[in-house]
């Protein structure tokens, strides 16, 4: 890839991006930082994922063409489906583009039918908003456990397939990558593919996306089909974006 290339790519990657703060201390100024954050000097990130606290104050701060995410059922993934409605509901009223559904991933393997069933009802209730499955893939740990997992929220009308919370020891991975990219080429439709955790340079980064492109088709991951969760990666794509000194001391280029 000559350095054209990766200013144009770590642009595209940029504009992918969801800029992600769910850390347990996250506050409101903690949120505003990340609003500020999201307006790079190489264009908007795709959206911010935060708590389901904050989606308020983020939707009446933030520029219209950056997206507000936030997650429910997280980040345990557990089977109530009342409390899950109600946290969807609320976070839809407040002003959220898209919901980040943590699946009920401990039932995945005997009952994925409760599985679906979960993802339907929440579907049924976002609205105007996206739904983004998280299937928790570093918890699944086996090829056939993460396909029935993948079937599971695809048949519940999930918008997104995406990897992992970050808040696991084993999160986003090429291999688990190419399970959820290979279901979702299988399914024939436009649902979107989102990688998250552990995504700290412009490499993993583009790898990810690479995958999709080779999956998927060339044309597969646009912003609306293919996003990066992840917070510290940022600062990497910047410097290759701007052909600057990269963190830890790796030339731009």
């Amino acid at each position: 890839m000559n350095d054209g290339t990766k200013v144009r790519r770590a642009g595209e990657l940029i504009a992918r991006l969801d800029l992600t703060n769910l850390n347990d201390d996250c506050s409101e100024a903690d949120v505003a930082a990340l609003i500020e954050k999201a307006e790079t000097p190489s264009g908007p990130v795709a959206a911010i994922c935060i708590w389901p606290a904050f989606v308020g104050f983020a939707r009446r701060e933030l520029s219209a063409r950056i997206k507000v995410a936030t997650v429910v059922n997280f980040p345990l993934g557990g089977s109530d489906i009342d409390a899950t409605l109600l946290e969807t509901q609320k976070a839809v009223q407040d002003g959220a583009d898209e919901i980040d559904l943590v699946i009920a991933y401990d039932r995945v393997a005997e009952d994925p039918g409760f599985v679906e069933a979960h993802v339907r009802t929440i579907r049924a209730n976002c609205g105007h908003a996206k739904l983004k499955t998280i299937l928790e893939t570093g918890k699944l740990y086996d090829e056939a456990t993460i396909r029935v997992a993948c079937n599971a929220a695809l048949s519940g009308g999930a918008d997104f397939l995406k990897t992992s919370t970050g808040k696991v020891e084993v999160n986003a991975t090429p291999a688990s990558a190419r399970i959820l990219l290979e279901e979702i080429a299988k399914a024939g439709s436009t649902v979107g593919f989102k990688p998250a955790g552990g995504i700290r340079t412009f490499e993993d980064a583009d790898g990810y996306m690479r995958l999709a492109e080779t999956i998927c088709g060339i044309d597969y991951p646009t912003p609306e089909r293919f996003r990066l969760g992840a917070s510290g990666v940022l600062a990497d794509l910047l410097a290759v974006a701007q052909g600057s000194e990269r963190p830890g001391g790796k030339a731009g280029y």
